[in-house]
């Protein structure tokens, strides 16, 4: 049994750098899949809906933004109930954001290619939020995004990122194995488990950012969904 007790400090090949085109749109693929499937949209619509209000016009923000497939099904919502919105992509990778730019035209979306922490709004997004982003980061480096993402939203923030448990950590590892065509999923997915979080390593990471007023919530499959509303924090 793998040693969970700790974050895992294993870098992801998603992380390296040089991945071929082929190989990061089949990776981005087969997390829409998953994302579609084991419920990921689905919690990202519930930070949307417990964020907004639907009455006025939003700019919704994504760092870490992909393939797009996130932003893509907020715009179906938005659609759905009449709300306004402009969205905004953020992505270290070309690829992502060429992938998204090509496979979703019809959102009214600027995708920006860069470092999120280097990216200066115009207007700061009314709601900014990732899905699946954090794990990718060393503790330290989280303290200074969560205190980013307070400083850059209007109104709110939320995160979406895995629960670290040994039970979605081999399921995702042998279920990948048999099913995954990427070499990049198969070797990232139950790391990325590993590299996740526990509710306490929430808590001692929103103490060092000195954000005192957010809510936590498990979510169905093994995901944290965590709400800043900047209106009362």
């Amino acid at each position: 049994m793998i040693n969970l007790r700790q974050r895992s400090g294993q870098k992801e090949l998603l992380d390296g750098d040089n991945i071929p085109f082929d190989a990061l749109k089949q990776n981005l693929t087969e997390l829409n899949f998953i994302n579609t499937w084991l419920g990921g949209h689905s919690i990202t619509l519930r930070g949307i809906e417990r964020s907004i209000d639907p009455l006025h016009p939003v700019t919704i923000c994504e760092i870490g933004c992909g393939g797009g497939d996130n932003l893509f099904a907020i715009y179906q919502y938005c659609i759905k109930h009449n709300i306004k919105a402009q969205f905004i992509g953020i992505d270290l990778h070309e690829g992502c954001i060429n992938y998204a730019r090509e496979r979703y035209p019809q959102l009214n979306c600027q995708w920006i290619c860069s470092d999120y922490a280097a990216v200066q709004f115009d207007r700061n997004p009314t709601i900014i939020f990732s899905s699946l982003f954090c794990h990718h980061f060393r503790n330290d480096q989280l303290i200074d995004m969560l205190q980013w993402l307070q400083q850059n939203s209007r109104e709110a923030f939320f995160i979406n990122d895995l629960q670290r448990h040994w039970l979605p950590y081999y399921l995702i590892k042998y279920l990948t194995k048999i099913f995954s065509n990427s070499y990049l999923v198969k070797n990232d997915a139950a790391l990325s488990v590993a590299r996740s979080f526990v509710k306490k390593d929430w808590v001692h990471l929103f103490a060092r950012a000195g954000i005192k007023k957010y809510t936590i919530r498990w979510q169905w499959a093994f995901r944290w969904l965590i709400i800043v509303d900047n209106k009362i924090a």
